[in-house]
């Protein structure tokens, strides 16, 4: 059984890459950002937005940043959030996530004017983020 909390986050500016919804396409957007930005260092987020029924694959963005070439900028909303932490090995932490997802909303009704969220905390450990 994981635990919940609730928590409350600040908006963060990211720069994504922006895909369709599918375990295909998110790996490939994952891919694509580790390829033109350094991953030490970095705060990393997954952005699902139920209402455009898209992924972003996200990076937090550090003072001086210039736009990296083919990405978007923008930001994840703060507010209130139900979270669980997955700790694991990847790349089984990573089959861990839709199921856990589902129960955080059998727990709470999601805030569908915002995205969920998952943070990269660490190789082998990922705040997932409901908005409640």
């Amino acid at each position: 059984m994981t635990d919940f909390s609730e928590v409350e986050r600040d908006e963060i500016a990211v720069q994504f890459i922006r895909v369709p919804d599918g375990l295909e396409h998110i790996r490939r957007a994952w891919d694509e950002l580790e390829a033109v930005v350094s991953l030490r260092g970095r705060h990393f987020y997954g952005a699902f937005d139920p209402v455009a029924d898209d992924y972003r694959a996200c990076v937090e963005v550090r003072e001086g940043d210039e736009l990296a070439p083919g990405l978007e900028s923008g930001t994840l909303p703060g507010g209130r959030y139900l979270r669980a932490r997955l700790r694991g090995e990847p790349p089984a932490i990573y089959e861990r996530i839709g199921p856990t997802f589902e129960e955080l909303m059998r727990q709470a009704k999601p805030d569908a004017s915002r995205s969920s969220l998952e943070h990269y905390r660490r190789h082998d450990e990922i705040d997932l983020l409901l908005p409640i």
